[in-house]
């Protein structure tokens, strides 16, 4: 579980980029929705080009809780990758493993998701993976482990628990939330992908570096 201190953080982060970055983060936004400190209320002046171009690129990385290192990774991948390299660079990221256990309704947040995967409670085709990174390939099937399904946060999960949280199934995945099973039918595409963000202004972000 998050602590306060963590909450506390997300909670700025989220007033910051403008985005609810957690379930309790979406309930401070529909009261304060504006940015942290004493400045917040006011207008602000004119961002640079280079501002709203990081700030693109923070909320993108925030939304999946990566590391910097890891989204400019991805990002090469997804340059090199054919197609237009901002809907690539979603995808692929979208393809981890610990956005998939959000996506199919494991878990409440990305950091609970990410946790799960790190404890050992997730497999994908019957094999443990703790790594949230690792990427998975359409058919391949995500679920959880057998002696974990009767623990309370699996059991709250498979009630459907977090569905006032979360946005709909996307059609990339099949999930049959009572059994805990999810399955990767084919690779996502941006447009279904739920997550706020100008992914071109991010490949000009990293473009420009």
């Amino acid at each position: 579980m998050p602590t306060k201190s963590q909450d506390r953080r997300k909670v700025r982060l989220s007033r910051a980029l403008g985005i609810p970055l957690t379930p309790k983060a979406a309930k401070y936004l529909e009261k304060r929705p504006y940015a942290p400190g004493e400045h917040g209320r006011t207008k602000r002046k004119q961002d640079s080009d280079y501002a709203v171009r990081l700030r693109e690129k923070q909320r993108l990385r925030e939304q999946y809780g990566i590391r910097e290192k890891q989204m400019r990774n991805t990002f090469n991948e997804a340059r090199r990758t054919q197609g237009l390299t901002g809907e690539n660079l979603v995808e692929l990221l979208e393809m981890r493993l610990d956005a998939l256990v959000l996506r199919a309704g494991f878990a409440r947040t990305t950091a609970q998701a990410r946790q799960l995967v790190v404890h050992r409670h997730i497999l994908v085709d019957g094999q443990t993976v703790d790594r949230p990174s690792f990427r998975v390939k359409p058919g391949q099937l995500i679920h959880v482990k057998a002696k974990s399904e009767g623990t309370e946060p699996f059991q709250v999960a498979a009630a459907g628990g977090h569905a006032d949280v979360l946005p709909p199934v996307p059609g990339y995945l099949e999930v049959e939330l009572d059994k805990l099973h999810a399955r990767l039918v084919r690779r996502p595409k941006r447009a279904e992908v739920p997550v706020t963000g100008d992914v071109q202004l991010v490949v000009e972000y990293y473009a420009a570096r």
